[in-house]
């Protein structure tokens, strides 16, 4: 990408897309295109192919998606699966029509199946049952994966795809109706501290491991692969560093300062029991995550304290 490259960011005003925007900015780019959904609506495919004919982006991050944790994933699983499908497909295929020079797709590590090898290698796609919580949402992320791997088969199209572990930063999701776990942690313990409420109440058995990743190193990685990755194969962004969901409540609680009690509510899924992605792949091209899960937390704790307190 050339400096003065335009560069369209679907879904800039999400955790991801606000991220790669500020990687964007940050690294001098000066010709980026955004478009709100209001102002757009990537499931109108006539919207999205002209935009596309109207802007010409010579490179598109495809950011934009319906995301959510547990609860939401398992309980508007149709919305899930159509949306996810024809906004990915919408766009993809319009990058296509109007000669886009690259496309990097963003999916999810719930595209591996439940049970596969740990950890998790790009060649265990599609080798056996996904996690049923969220089967619906991992599917339109596969289908996108495809979408990429066929237009390049086909019509030699530069479309790559990144699956990026469970992530936490910036403009992060903290409903507790659909949020993921790291972000609904933080607002728990912090409205139980400010409240003086015990105990506080989290879902499953705190016993399955996974990684997470901040934004900010996504979007490096997003850039970096922009640049430097041209593959069939779809390639893994993580930390390579797992820890339990308990161990990840203690440490959030003692950034917090919340020092009541804990109750793990059994009754609630807990959702696979490990998944930790292989890097090793990402880590040979020369890109390794930067920040610590502590730094991160705390970091993105100072702005939830502030984005709570105006609010």
């Amino acid at each position: 990408m050339k400096i003065d490259s335009k560069i369209y960011v679907a879904g800039h005003r999400g955790m991801v897309g606000s991220a790669i925007v500020r990687a964007l900015q940050k690294n001098q780019f000066n010709n980026i295109v955004t478009r709100t959904s209001a102002e757009l609506d990537l499931r109108n495919q006539k919207a999205v192919n002209d935009f596309f004919d109207q802007e010409k982006p010579e490179y598109v991050f495809l950011a934009a998606a319906k995301v959510g944790g547990i609860l939401a994933n398992n309980t508007y699983r149709a919305e899930f699966l159509y949306d996810n499908l024809i906004l990915e497909a919408n766009v993809i295929h319009a990058a296509h029509i109007t000669g886009v020079r690259k496309l990097l797709f963003l999916g999810s590590s719930c595209i591996y199946p439940k049970f596969a090898p740990q950890p998790l290698q790009e060649e265990s796609l599609l080798s056996g049952f996904l996690e049923p919580t969220n089967e619906p949402y991992a599917i339109a992320k596969i289908a996108g994966i495809k979408m990429c791997e066929t237009y390049r088969q086909q019509y030699g199209d530069c479309f790559i795809s990144a699956m990026p572990t469970n992530l936490y930063g910036p403009n992060d999701n903290y409903d507790l109706n659909s949020s993921h776990v790291l972000p609904a942690m933080i607002r728990k313990f912090h409205e139980a501290k400010v409240n003086g409420e015990q105990p506080v109440y989290l879902w499953g058995t705190g016993n399955p491991m996974r990684e997470f990743l901040h934004v900010d190193d996504l979007a490096q990685a997003c850039l970096f692969l922009m640049e430097n990755y041209n593959e069939d194969q779809f390639i893994n962004v993580g930390s390579g560093v797992d820890i339990s969901i308990k161990e990840l409540a203690d440490i959030i609680a003692e950034i917090v300062g919340f020092n009541g009690e804990i109750i793990w509510d059994m009754s609630k899924p807990d959702g696979t029991p490990k998944k930790l992605m292989d890097v090793s792949k990402l880590e040979k091209l020369g890109w390794k995550a930067q920040i610590s899960l502590r730094q991160g937390i705390e970091s993105v704790y100072e702005i939830f304290k502030s984005e709570y307190n105006n609010a």
